[in-house]
């Protein structure tokens, strides 16, 4: 089956889809602190400088949909937002963070170049809406929960408000308990809607629950998984990175670390 061509996204100077070469959004699962975050950010585009691939920096200020509740969250909107926003005057990078309640979308909109809806909001129609309203980029992450020719619905809410700037993201679906399984029809049909489509690598192989109190992760799986989508087409690769995914406060299983990055990158190279 052909792959479809799909719009083009301007996201700052960087171009997603329509036959533009291949983005990377990647950074933290939560922002620890300003050091750790601007230590990362500055890593990474040393990597994508040297890969030539175009960098989006990803960070969560604050992650609502931790398993326990004692489960670090992160800085919060006010602190998660600042230290975002130096990021990208610092390096000269865009930034995406997820949104979670409705209160957070005009803040958000001041700082972050992608407004990203959590798999778990993806079908809160009046949230969606508000989102896509703010004119900004949106990064829909498909629930784990939903069938890919069902995004078009998702699609339908967000491009009633005017809003076509818009990333459509796999990120795996629920295979019975505390599993998360990648049907790579589905970068195929995703993108048949005409949108770019992303592949979440790093949170496609999440065990969900799986340490019981929180989420485990198989990362030995991001790097083929990553090469089967860039093989398909995708137009962007988000990738969770973590300096020591081992003691990191959230997401560690299944992050992966800079060396790591730059090996996936050099590998996905020779298939583009």
């Amino acid at each position: 089956m052909k792959v479809s061509k799909t719009r083009q996204v301007e996201v700052g100077n960087i171009k997603i889809g329509g036959g533009n070469p291949l983005v990377l959004i990647a950074g933290p699962c939560v922002i620890e602190g300003k050091k750790e975050a601007f230590n990362l950010a500055e890593k990474l585009k040393e990597i994508a400088l040297e890969a030539g691939v175009p960098l989006i920096f990803k960070a969560s200020y604050d992650k609502a949909n931790r398993t326990s509740i004692n489960s670090y969250r992160g800085p919060g909107l006010s602190v998660g937002l600042d230290i975002l926003s130096h990021i990208k005057e610092e390096f000269g990078l865009p930034v995406i963070s997820d949104v979670h309640r409705f209160e957070e979308i005009g803040p958000a909109s001041e700082v972050l170049d992608i407004l990203q809806v959590p798999a778990f909001l993806c079908r809160q129609t009046d949230f969606i809406i508000e989102v896509a309203r703010a004119g900004k980029v949106v990064n829909i992450k498909k629930g784990q929960f939903l069938a890919p020719h069902d995004i078009r619905f998702v699609v339908e809410k967000i491009t009633s408000t005017g809003n076509h700037n818009l990333l459509l993201t796999e990120r795996g679906t629920v295979f019975g308990y505390n599993n998360l399984v990648v049907d790579m029809r589905s970068l195929v049909i995703m993108r048949e809607l005409g949108y770019p489509v992303v592949f979440d690598a790093t949170h496609s192989v999440q065990l969900p629950g799986g340490k019981g109190n929180a989420s485990g992760g198989e990362r030995g799986f991001v790097a083929p998984l990553s090469r089967a989508a860039v093989a398909i087409g995708v137009d962007a690769l988000f990738i969770e990175i973590h300096e020591s995914p081992e003691d990191a406060l959230c997401d560690g299983p299944n992050s992966l670390k800079p060396s790591d990055l730059r090996l996936l990158l050099e590998e996905v190279k020779h298939i583009l």
